[in-house]
């Protein structure tokens, strides 16, 4: 059976309370297993607090000085790995306010003038993931940057396109390579927005009421670099909008990580062959010699099982909660945490197997010839040339496919006499646009696959993302 612990109430908030909590309750209270990670933030966040208190005349200035000395005291402490973290003070905030009391006394206890443990962590963890954000931000540009360069390498080196997983049209390996630079950019702009949404400072709403003290909340707004105050002191304790929605851009940025990932995983397989990664970021076997695993971009595939975990996670927690905090939202963090922490983890592994992966450039062009991809150049070639419906040359590309397929060759291989025999007013010039090369030169439309497409498109990425970086 769990035992109660002899001391008496926590010296934090126990006045009331005539005996300290049982071992398990302290158990479960406890969060600075995980929430210590805010402590930069929670330092902030109470330096700007206590220069406001002063300003406003609420404590002293000579008290200010001494919480300000004291809270950077314990930042170097934290940063140095000397600071000794304790469960039975529960969390990342009692444990500063404790050692800063150990530091300079009385003083100490007049930090806390004006604000709540509800303020105060909804404002560190809105700080925290802000942070996270600029973090992943980066990284995705470094993804983006990485994509680009590779596209520009083979811009014009010519791959199968597919749909359904079959064969469907060439494209160019630097064209591929690009649609996941705009799935990062589409993912940079869903942390920007979530970003601008959170930037807003709930400190000053006290527990839930507000107080009656004449703080600035401006001030302290200004100096943590929100945009401003909250506007409601229920929403801004009980608000977690802004965990929800990261975690929501981070979900949707890690499947679109897991479908390269994927894809890479079949590209290196033997049996496809078409890309191939170093021993950089592959692994072998316990008992088969010849093994090369994709263990990399497997991890990163199984990773978004974390970070939609916490997603769905939070949105569970927070769906039966009424007005205002809830100790249910000490669940917060832990999940969103480790989220952050396994996506920057995948977004740094695929950007190293961006940079480290080698196009097989002959099976690529090979396979991007095979299940009769240049078909639909030569329905195109009807209509362009016959003036054929495309519906009606769409049923003869069938036929003539159909021809191809019996024979066990190629549509460019095809006799001329055969596809005269299904349409006799085709003529030899049809084999100029029959070459897998020629059907992606051919796809000069706005975002198509042509080469020179693809160059333009490359650099310009490759511009933006230097600008971006100053």
């Amino acid at each position: 059976m769990a035992k109660k612990t002899k001391n008496s109430g926590n010296k934090m908030w126990g006045g009331r309370f005539a005996s300290a909590p049982d071992a398990i309750m302290q158990k479960i209270n406890a969060s600075i297993d995980f929430d210590w990670h805010l402590y930069r933030q929670d330092i902030a966040a109470s330096k700007a607090h206590a220069e406001m208190l002063a300003k406003q005349g609420i404590i002293g200035a000579d008290d200010a000085r001494k919480i300000i000395h004291g809270l950077d005291t314990i930042l170097s402490e934290i940063g140095s790995g000397k600071f000794k973290f304790k469960r039975e003070l529960e969390d990342i905030h009692m444990n500063v306010e404790s050692r800063l009391a150990e530091l300079i006394g009385p003083a100490a206890g007049r930090l806390h003038t004006a604000r709540s443990r509800n303020d105060q962590v909804a404002t560190d963890f809105r700080l925290w993931v802000r942070d996270r954000i600029d973090d992943i931000y980066a990284l995705l540009g470094d993804y983006q940057q990485a994509l680009a360069e590779k596209a520009l390498k083979y811009a014009d080196i010519v791959m199968p396109g597919f749909t359904h997983l079959q064969t469907a049209q060439p494209v160019t390996f630097g064209h591929h390579l690009l649609a996941y630079v705009e799935m990062a950019a589409r993912d940079r702009g869903r942390f920007a927005d979530a970003q601008s949404r959170l930037n807003d400072s709930p400190l000053g709403a006290a527990a839930l009421a507000g107080t009656s003290f004449p703080i600035d909340r401006e001030m302290t707004a200004d100096a943590l670099d929100f945009d401003g105050p909250m506007r409601n002191s229920l929403d801004a304790v009980s608000d977690r909008d802004f965990v929800m929605e990261s975690l929501a851009a981070a979900s949707i940025a890690s499947v679109h990580l897991s479908r390269f990932a994927e894809e890479i995983v079949i590209w290196t397989s033997p049996l496809v062959g078409l890309v191939k990664l170093s021993d950089k970021f592959t692994t072998g076997s316990s008992i088969m010699p010849q093994k090369r695993n994709p263990d990399a971009a497997e991890l990163v595939r199984a990773k978004v099982g974390r970070i939609m975990g916490a997603m769905n996670a939070m949105m569970i927690v927070m769906k039966g909660l009424p007005l205002a905090y809830q100790k249910d939202m000490q669940e917060d963090k832990e999940g969103t945490i480790e989220a952050f922490n396994a996506l920057a983890l995948s977004i740094d592994a695929m950007t190293g197997m961006v940079g480290d992966m080698e196009p097989d450039v002959e099976k690529m062009r090979a396979a991007a010839g095979m299940g009769y991809s240049t078909a639909t150049d030569l329905a195109d070639w009807l209509v362009r040339t016959l003036k054929m419906p495309f519906r009606e040359a769409h049923h003869v590309t069938g036929r003539i496919v159909a021809k191809a397929s019996d024979k066990g060759i190629e549509l460019h291989k095809l006799p001329l006499a055969d596809m005269q025999a299904v349409e006799p007013k085709i003529t030899k010039a049809v084999f100029d646009v029959l070459s897998v090369d020629r059907s992606v030169q051919s796809r000069v439309s706005f975002g198509g696959t042509a080469p020179k497409n693809v160059k333009a498109a490359a650099q310009k990425w490759l511009k933006r993302i230097e600008k971006e970086r100053g």
